[in-house]
Parts: C-alpha cells; structure tokens; sequence
C-alpha cells in the first residue's frame, strides 16, 4: 500500500492497512513522532501490594520520550547516508540522498498496553537542501535493502498517473449530480474499473516487471479481486458508450477481453 503524508501521518489508518494483513510505503509529516533507534517506551510499572488494579499501560517522562522524525533525521550521523538511484528520468538517472533506519511509531502509545513493532523509518535528504524533504513509514522486512526501500517510495509517481488516467479515460470528473450517494456510486465504479485495467494490463503487458521491487502480493489478495463478469457488464455500458480518444483503454477493452484464457 502505498500513500502521501495525508494519510501516513495518521497512525489509526496504518495499523487498520497492518490489520488487513498488507504492508505499506506511506509518507509522513515531520512532525511524526517516533522513539530512536534500539529505543522505545518505558514498561508499565510492577505491581504494588496494595489494594487496586496492577498497572497496564505503558509510560514515558521528561528523560525517557520520542522524537519527531525530522529531530531524529538530523541526528543521524553523516555515514549514515546513502546516494540512490531509483530509475530512469527523461534525461538522466533519478538520484538522491537517503537514509533508512528502524524504529518504532509512539503516537499516543501511553494508552497502549504494548510497544508496535519496529517499522522503517526512511528520510530523502537531497545535498542541495539545508535539511530533509520527505519522509516515509513502512512495514517491509527489516532485510530489505536501501535501494529496495527508495524503489517502493518513489513507486508512488504512478498513482498520479493512474489518478490522471481515472479522469481522463474512465470519466471520474464526468460527474453531474448533486447527492453524495450519486457520486459515491460513480467514484467506486471508476475506482473499481480502474484497478480492473490496472491488474489486467499487468498480466499482458509486464513493463514493469513485479521482481524490479522486490513486492509479492498478500496471501489475501483474492478479497480484493474484481469480479470479471461485473467488470465486463460495466465497461460496455456506460463507460463504452462515452467519448474517447482513439487507442484509449475503453478502445482497446475489447482486444483484451478476447484473449483473456
């Protein structure tokens, strides 16, 4: 799963994606706040022998606190960062400075029983700018390499692709109503058409071969799949019968439909 800082910064949304058995790439503001490396909160207290119940929940003081990630991003020691390359831009290789570290989200963890589990911290950092630019929270294993790490975060321009496309091609501004119930309906339609070409066009056309990221799909990956029959009905109803520019997805929906096995 991958997502800009609007929807990284909140700590609800990514332990609801860990819930759903996915890992995550998210971007975060840097004001997250996180404990440093090999660190995190203080146990709860042993029990007394007086009356009352045990202790719980977790604790933090003024020695003992987090940091937020950009604090902690300038703390790193300089050998710590590392030039990456993550592709091909249209004149030359895209490259920067990053730095990749594990630790563990704190967000409100005083109201929590136990610590989260260590999670990358990766910060883009480029020679040129007085401190750093992004930052980014992710599950994958802790073996991953750097450079696996920035491919997966930089993976991201495609949404903005495909966000374009969902406009263009697939008519996610074409709508005209006044309720929210009506364009709830023809955004999860589009939404769902879309990731539908995505999946399909992966099979048949690999121009980005899964390995070049080092990503599997979940176990679970079947929940998530569009019926084919739904889809079909779909594309050549209302979106078919829409203007489109020549050799667009909608033109081409029939010459995948006829080999699919």
């Amino acid at each position: 799963m991958l997502a800009d800082s609007a929807y990284g910064s909140d700590t609800q949304f990514r332990e609801g994606i860990t819930e759903l058995g996915l890992l995550y790439m998210m971007g975060v503001k840097s004001s997250v706040s996180v404990w440093e490396p090999g660190q995190g909160p203080l146990p709860k207290l042993a029990a007394g022998k007086g009356p009352g119940r045990p202790p719980k929940l977790l604790r933090r003081d003024e020695h003992h606190a987090p940091v937020s990630v950009k604090d902690l991003a300038l703390a790193l020691p300089a050998q710590t960062w590392k030039n990456v390359s993550w592709r091909e831009g249209t004149r030359h290789k895209l490259r920067s400075r990053f730095a990749a570290v594990q630790v563990r989200a704190a967000h409100r963890d005083y109201k929590r029983s136990e610590p989260r589990p260590e999670e990358w911290l990766l910060i883009e950092w480029p020679r040129e700018e007085k401190e750093p630019t992004k930052y980014w929270l992710s599950t994958l294993p802790a073996r991953r390499k750097l450079r696996d790490l920035v491919r997966v975060a930089k993976h991201r321009w495609i949404v903005e692709r495909d966000y374009e496309e969902l406009k263009q091609e697939l008519g996610l501004d074409h709508f005209e109503g006044r309720g929210w119930r009506g364009f709830h309906h023809h955004a999860t339609l589009c939404i769902a058409a879309c990731g539908f070409l995505v999946a399909e066009r992966s099979r048949f056309f690999p121009l980005c071969p899964r390995r070049s990221i080092g990503l599997t799909p979940p176990q679970n990956a079947s929940r998530f799949r569009l019926p084919f029959g739904l889809a079909l009905e779909f594309f050549r109803g209302s979106i078919a019968q829409r203007r489109v520019q020549p050799l667009s997805i909608v033109i081409l929906l029939d010459d995948l439909f006829v080999v699919r096995p």
